[in-house]
């Protein structure tokens, strides 16, 4: 293992004082969500020996330790991108890291664009499997200290984790879509004739993240539960139809509510 994992680790551990079994990562607009932790110790990632510093708007670039659903868990206010300019190492580096703290459960969220013609804005999509156009942040020498070289993606998010919040979901009368997710690399918007294309390949909604860090968490052994915030229509083909980050991020917000009540009540049952 690279001693920069440990280095890291050990930072945190001698910040949070606790071992934590669940981390969350939040995407654009959705770092509110982290504000809602009770007895929050807040940690710069620049603090952080060998993290990245994100650049990204709506990504405030904070670790929070904190209570959530009872239970103690971190949370990663903004996330690091391949478009960032960064190695796919760098993007998933804090899973690794976080997996030397002691989690065992990653739960991501992210705001993506509908390619389903019947999602609209607002909507909050299950994942329940992917399709990948990014680089694999696996390729290079396998770290044999968090898995295999060929770790298996048959069943990247946790079926039971997606029954559970299902089950959270139908019992607050909150509606959830299910779906795949489509990681490309960003950071151009997907043009119509690509929202077009990864709609017939499968596909119901896009974005530009969570996939490296879902596969380098699965190789880690970790429990992946992941759910987007569908934060614009790209299905709409007319001449005005256009898409506009402000207002993805202004769509992610509006579902911080919703997202810090589901995803709290999920961490309850872990």
């Amino acid at each position: 293992m690279d001693s920069r994992y440990k280095e890291s680790a050990d930072y945190i551990a001698s910040r949070i004082q606790k071992t934590p079994e669940t981390a969350i990562i939040l995407g654009s607009g959705l770092g509110a969500l982290a504000d809602r932790l009770e007895n929050a110790q807040i940690i710069p990632y620049g603090d952080i020996p060998h993290f990245a510093r994100s650049t990204v708007p709506g990504h405030k670039g904070n670790l929070i330790a904190g209570m959530l659903g009872g239970k103690f868990v971190l949370a990663m206010q903004g996330r690091f991108h391949y478009y960032e300019g960064y190695t796919m190492q760098q993007v998933t580096y804090p899973v690794r890291v976080m997996k030397c703290t002691g989690i065992k459960n990653l739960l991501v969220s992210n705001a993506a664009g509908g390619i389903n013609n019947t999602f609209k804005v607002g909507d909050l999509m299950i994942i329940r499997d992917h399709i990948n156009m990014m680089p694999n942040p696996l390729i290079g020498p396998n770290d044999e200290a968090f898995g295999t070289r060929f770790p298996d993606m048959t069943r990247a998010y946790d079926r039971e984790l997606i029954r559970r919040m299902e089950t959270i979901a139908a019992h607050h009368r909150i509606p959830l879509k299910k779906g795949v997710y489509v990681g490309l690399t960003g950071p151009s918007f997907e043009t119509p004739a690509e929202y077009a294309f990864y709609g017939k390949a499968g596909g119901d909604a896009v974005g530009m993240s969570t996939i490296p860090e879902v596969i380098v968490a699965r190789h880690a052994g970790l429990r992946v539960f992941g759910m987007s915030v569908i934060t614009n229509e790209g299905y709409h083909f007319d001449e005005d139809f256009v898409n506009d980050g402000a207002e993805v991020i202004a769509a992610a917000n509006r579902a911080t509510e919703t997202m810090t009540l589901l995803f709290s009540e999920l961490v309850k049952t872990i």
